[in-house]
């Protein structure tokens, strides 16, 4: 009996490991979200260098992020990623992680309406921190890298150079562009190891 329960759960970790292998090719790691999260970062980064209020500039942060789904969509055309991978039980599981964020926003509006000079910083920590479980959803390091890596070097940004708080948003710029850079390798190595299993 025991015996035939470890062979169902080494089945089953099959299975979700091939899930998993099939939404980080079929979807390519999301590299659409990524690129287009990487303009918008871009865009943040012009408008903490403008010369508004700081109230002004997180309204006009917020208002920006709104271009996420339309460039995510432009660029799911050009580099011709899956939106939805039909029959695979783990489809629905990457937008509950990326509806996580949303849970965070109250922390942002209190910021908005106290503290708008760390819009930007808590903005860039609530951003890089939610791609945490997407390591594990994609089946590749590089997002559990970035989760850590963009909030902390965020952070250490608004303590070196408090005055430049577009340096911030610049800096995820930056890392989304690596980030997607990574996950483009990441989801090429898994076409060419899909490619050696079907050759042996």
């Amino acid at each position: 009996m025991k015996t035939t329960t470890k062979t169902m759960n080494a089945h089953q970790l099959e299975l979700l490991d091939e899930w998993r292998t099939e939404l980080s090719i079929r979807c390519k790691n999301g590299i659409n979200f990524i690129f287009g999260a990487a303009l918008i970062w871009a865009g943040i980064a012009v408008i903490w260098n403008l010369e508004l209020s700081l109230y002004n500039q997180s309204i006009l942060t917020f208002s920006i992020s709104g271009l996420m789904l339309p460039l995510a969509w432009g660029f799911g055309k050009i580099m011709k990623t899956a939106w939805n991978v039909e029959g695979n039980p783990l489809n629905k599981v990457g937008m509950i992680f990326n509806l996580a964020q949303l849970f965070y926003f109250p922390f942002l509006f209190i910021l908005l309406g106290n503290k708008p000079e760390y819009f930007a910083l808590g903005y860039a920590i609530i951003t890089g921190a939610h791609f945490f479980p997407y390591a594990w959803y994609y089946k590749t390091n590089w997002f559990g890298f970035f989760a850590g890596l963009i909030p902390f070097g965020s952070w250490m940004l608004s303590i070196y150079f408090p005055e430049m708080i577009g340096l911030i948003p610049a800096f995820v710029s930056g890392c989304l562009g690596i980030l997607g850079l990574g996950l483009v390798r990441d989801y090429r190595l898994k076409i060419g190891q899909g490619n050696q299993a079907a050759i042996l």
